[in-house]
């Protein structure tokens, strides 16, 4: 009897061990899950913006949606091609990684989102997914002011004697937006608006903000901000653009 006594302490005692082990590695398991998930998640935040992001971790489905309107702004850098080919694929990573780490931190200070860079192309949008009224166009139009700031002090590593030449537009208009993908989902922008913004930037000129005229009328609502007549541009598919040139933002004096 006592040796089957001892056989049944024997195996509780070695249950209970296994029980113990077990719960041990359940939790490690879980804690490793919850840090993986916490990863995901913030790559999924710093992918999108917060509330879409949050709407697809719920699991819920993100409906695409209209905006009245919006402002988007696009800058790229004149010569890109040409210091390219004279530079190393090193060199030209550090120069984006530097000026869009710059960029990354100026823009947090706005009420804007931004879209993506694409090689040296970098696209910012005002007024959504957060409806903000008639605030995007100044939003965009005092971060534009900021980050061409940033840019006329900014230092190229390989090259610290070179003025980097970006050329920024502006255009306000509705669009669509939406998460388009499931492994790599990304928040797009639809419409001609778009397009015109695009425009906008490809006609302008290094070191200046050209402004539509749609984005000008909102503009001048605030009346701080300072516009200089460019004239008509020509535009692919748009005909012949009035535009013009934003040159800062004066001084709200209070009387």
């Amino acid at each position: 009897d006592g040796d089957k006594g001892n056989i049944l302490d024997n195996l509780l005692s070695r249950m209970e061990q296994y029980a113990n082990n077990l719960e041990a590695l359940v939790e490690e398991r879980t804690a490793d899950y919850l840090e993986q998930k916490k990863k995901a998640e913030d790559l999924l935040y710093m992918m999108l913006p917060k509330s879409v992001a949050g709407q697809l971790i719920r699991g819920e489905v993100v409906k695409a949606e209209n905006y009245d309107e919006v402002t988007i702004y696009f800058s790229d850098i004149c010569g890109f091609t040409a210091l390219s080919s004279e530079s190393t694929p090193m060199q030209v990573i550090d120069l984006l990684n530097d000026l869009y780490t710059t960029f990354d931190s100026i823009i947090e200070h706005f009420d804007v989102y931004k879209v993506e860079t694409i090689g040296d192309a970098y696209m910012v949008v005002s007024g959504l997914p957060g409806r903000n009224g008639k605030l995007h166009a100044r939003e965009i139009a005092r971060m534009s002011l900021s980050l061409l700031n940033a840019v006329l002090s900014f230092k190229i590593r390989h090259r610290p004697q070179q003025q980097l030449k970006l050329r920024i537009g502006i255009h306000s208009g509705s669009v669509c937006a939406g998460v388009v993908g499931h492994k790599m989902p990304r928040y797009c922008l639809f419409g001609d608006t778009v397009n015109t913004a695009s425009r906008m930037e490809s006609n302008g000129l290094p070191l200046r903000i050209h402004v539509s005229p749609q984005t000008k009328e909102v503009l001048d609502r605030f009346q701080t901000f300072d516009l200089e007549l460019r004239g008509a541009v020509e535009m692919k598919g748009k005909g012949s653009v009035t535009t013009y040139w934003l040159l800062g933002e004066r001084e709200v004096t209070i009387t």
